[in-house]
């Protein structure tokens, strides 16, 4: 396995490393991302879903668990985004049947460690930090601003030889 850290100056950079991400994936790709409410997981899913040209807007699935974009090209991969958080096992995981569309599209679950490994032997696992010195405050915290740190691993065969780095260093 191995990892990739990535400094992003602020949500924008969250997102264009999102979008460079898009550029590698393809469906069946499992993406798994964790980290604290507001360290950018839902903003580099929305980088992810312009880069593979998806329709609808990406915001987080929080309350509705799962939630399906469609591409806008034939013959593109769609984007599966998945909120965990209130999931408290793999068989509620499972109930969502994300089975039937991993061949078809690309599948992002957010809060998924500990879960979402079992979907694919093959997955990138995205932690993300957000450095602010204390507690987030989405009522007076801006949303954009602070550096956050993304932590790559690459793990399974898909991604063997696939230089991370070069490829999402910009």
């Amino acid at each position: 396995m191995t990892s990739y850290r990535f400094d992003l100056p602020d949500a924008a950079a969250t997102r264009r490393l999102g979008l460079r991400l898009a550029a590698l994936l393809r469906a069946g790709d499992l993406v798994i991302l964790s980290g604290d409410l507001g360290a950018g997981k839902t903003t580099l899913t929305q980088g992810i879903g312009a880069g593979l040209g998806v329709r609808g807007q990406v915001a987080s699935p929080t309350f509705i668990v799962a939630r399906g974009h469609p591409p806008l090209e034939p013959g593109r991969p769609g984007l599966v985004h998945v909120d965990a958080y209130r999931l408290g096992s793999l068989e509620e995981l499972d109930a969502l049947d994300l089975d039937s569309s991993l061949d078809e599209a690309v599948t992002v679950v957010e809060w998924g460690a500990g879960l979402a490994e079992e979907l694919s032997p093959d997955r990138l696992e995205i932690s993300l930090l957000r450095e602010r010195g204390g507690q987030y405050h989405p009522e007076r915290d801006d949303p954009e601003a602070g550096l956050r740190v993304a932590t790559i691993e690459a793990v399974g065969a898909r991604w063997d030889g696939v230089d991370l780095f070069v490829a999402l260093a910009g």
